[in-house]
């Protein structure tokens, strides 16, 4: 194993020169595109060992492990991760054996990759979570047999918070182990959580590692703009520039092509290295053929044929000066201790909004200050909740509380969407997951999301409300969003819950939504617990309150809906009422009473749109 003495020698005497693309071969080859890739190193290891023994003879200096997903979180897409070391141990026997083979003076670098998943705030995976996965894959990769590996290329990152972590975990494990660190960008010059070159040299000069570059992204002509961005910021760090072969276009029959040809490669590599690079290779498209041109060009001096870029570092964004707009009825409500009562409606499943706007006009007489508008409730397709919300502030009069789901939306469309609500004039969110869409009229429907509810509220309250979004742009004026989450205050693992609901609080919740209460009792102890727990007050409560229309009614939610619990006396009392839809108000009636004391309000949630039913609990109000 090298020290860092030794690699910041190395790399000072340069340039020095990566392999290239493992996965782009391993495809070639025959292995399917979804296919585990670093499982080769099992099921096929001679196959891997050649791409090896290509790039050596082709004159790399330094050859990566087949490891770049072999972390527990990608291989479980695959029910390999409890392979996480053997596939990793493999994976540097394979190399190993082919540089003893060789006789050449190769190093070997142990290839870590994303994770393939979201830290929080943004996902649901902590730091700790995954400074542990790839701590057992380091370890792995330093511990091999015969030999682990030279150094580690930590790389193809877009979170700088994730590549923070991995370094961490490298640090602990070895300290005198050489890192390089390697992002990647986005066509705009940018991460895809919206990072700047410039913000990325200056967060990567700060940790512990010996190089910093960037991998993979749009191909060269991008990569050699942004190392001279890195260098301009950083000029005494080590750099590393590996692009892709340019951008990948997808043939009939799911073959992936690059255009960039070995030729183009050799042409650039001297302006890498002319830009501030001590260490080029190459990235997804790439092969041996790209490096054998890389090595030639390295090994014969001559001018540069393609002009260095023209650096301009931007400074960071400003952010606007807020414009003081009026805070909405529910913030003033929470604010002045007036009880909130709130109605769940669902958006309408066609065109025609009158029936809605007409059961919303029977809850505005009955009492309720706002309307909770649901989207997509239990995956059903219905009007967009903009516009059934849009239609009731404007057409009833009464403030609306949109449902966010933040489940079948990626960044793009979750902060048009933002920008869309807040034009309409609606301000009230209630951040959750959604519903599934295999229990709706669509399975097949899309179901992945980009953010989960704690990082959409972090979003909202941290960013927009602050004038800029994700990648730090203007907005052109804050947003004033008031944002909900949910809590259930009755759940089965109160430790978890109280855990997950203060996460919500420090990312910026206003108030809270809860499941529908049954046990006021055990509610009244949850909310004691978390101030007892934490030392802070609970963020106001609107209490979900869901009045039983019968006793059929009342076994489904008790026996078949998750996180809903009845009392065994109130279905008793259902199923010996003659008039069941009224013992159901009075049931509820109750419950309100007994909660009133230390929640803010009432979120009713009516049962099969009776809405009638909820005008007369809340008469009670």
């Amino acid at each position: 194993m090298m020290n860092r003495d030794e690699f910041r020698k190395l790399i000072q005497n340069g340039p020095v020169l990566l392999d290239g693309a493992l996965g782009t071969l391993l495809h070639s080859k025959g292995v399917p595109i979804d296919q585990a890739f670093d499982d080769i190193n099992l099921s096929n290891p001679s196959m891997v060992a050649d791409i090896h023994r290509d790039y050596i003879d082709a004159g790399a200096d330094i050859i990566e492990t087949n490891t770049f997903g072999a972390n527990r979180f990608k291989l479980s897409d695959f029910r390999l991760q409890a392979k996480v070391a053997e596939i990793n141990h493999a994976g540097v026997e394979i190399a190993r054996r082919v540089i003893a083979g060789s006789f050449k003076n190769v190093l070997l670098a142990g290839s870590v990759g994303p994770l393939g998943i979201r830290l929080a705030p943004l996902g649901r995976v902590t730091a700790a979570e995954a400074e542990t996965a790839f701590s057992e894959q380091i370890e792995a990769l330093l511990n091999a047999r015969p030999a682990g590996v030279d150094l580690l290329i930590i790389e193809t990152m877009s979170d700088v918070k994730e590549l923070k972590t991995a370094v961490a975990a490298a640090r602990a494990l070895s300290p005198d182990i050489p890192i390089i660190a390697q992002m990647t960008f986005a066509r705009d010059d940018r991460t895809l959580l919206g990072n700047t070159p410039h913000d990325v040299a200056t967060q990567l000069t700060k940790l512990d590692v010996d190089a910093i570059g960037i991998n993979c992204s749009s191909g060269p002509a991008q990569v050699l703009r942004l190392i001279s961005v890195l260098h301009e910021v950083a000029p005494e760090m080590p750099l590393s520039a590996a692009p892709n072969a340019g951008f990948p276009e997808q043939l009939d029959g799911g073959r992936v092509m690059y255009a960039a040809t070995p030729g183009y490669f050799g042409e650039y590599a001297r302006s890498f290295v002319a830009a501030g690079a001590s260490l080029v290779g190459g990235c997804c498209g790439t092969t041996n053929a790209h490096i054998a041109a890389m090595r030639m060009a390295l090994d014969t001096p001559g001018a540069l044929t393609r002009p260095l870029p023209t650096v301009k570092i931007l400074s960071q964004p400003e952010q606007e000066t807020a414009v003081s707009e009026p805070p909405t009825q529910l913030a003033q409500n929470l604010a002045n201790g007036r009880f909130v009562v709130t109605v769940e409606m669902s958006p309408p499943k066609g065109v025609a909004p009158q029936p809605m706007l007409a059961g919303a006009r029977t809850l505005k007489e009955a009492g309720a200050n706002m309307l909770n508008i649901a989207d997509t409730p239990l995956a059903r397709m219905r009007m967009s909740a903009w516009a059934a919300a849009y239609l009731v502030q404007e057409k009833v009069g009464l403030e609306t509380i949109l449902h966010f789901p933040t489940r079948g939306r990626n960044l793009l469309r979750i902060q048009g969407d933002l920008l869309a609500a807040h034009a309409l004039g609606i301000r009230n969110l209630f951040v959750t997951m959604g519903d599934p869409t295999r229990i709706g009229d669509f399975p097949e429907a899309m179901d992945s999301y980009d953010i989960v509810p704690s990082g959409l509220i972090h979003l909202i309250k941290q960013q927009f409300n602050l004038g800029v979004d994700k990648a730090g742009n203007s907005i052109d004026q804050p947003t004033n969003f008031l944002v909900g989450c949910a809590v259930s205050l009755t759940p089965a693992d109160p430790e978890k819950e109280l855990k997950l609901l203060r996460k919500k609080i420090h990312n910026g919740a206003d108030f809270a939504l809860t499941q529908p209460v049954f046990h006021p009792q055990a509610a009244r102890e949850f909310v004691a617990l978390y101030a007892a727990t934490y030392g802070e007050p609970m963020i106001p409560i609107i209490a979900g309150i869901k009045p039983l229309y019968n006793s059929r009614n009342a076994e489904f939610l008790h026996n078949e809906v998750p996180g809903v619990n009845i009392p065994q006396i109130y279905r008793d009392r259902m199923f010996a009422a003659s008039e069941q839809p009224q013992e159901g108000v009075r049931i509820a009636q109750e419950i309100v009473g007994e909660i009133r004391p230390f929640v803010q309000g009432v979120y009713m949630i009516p049962a099969f749109g009776r809405y009638n039913l909820v005008a007369d609990v809340i008469d009670i109000l």
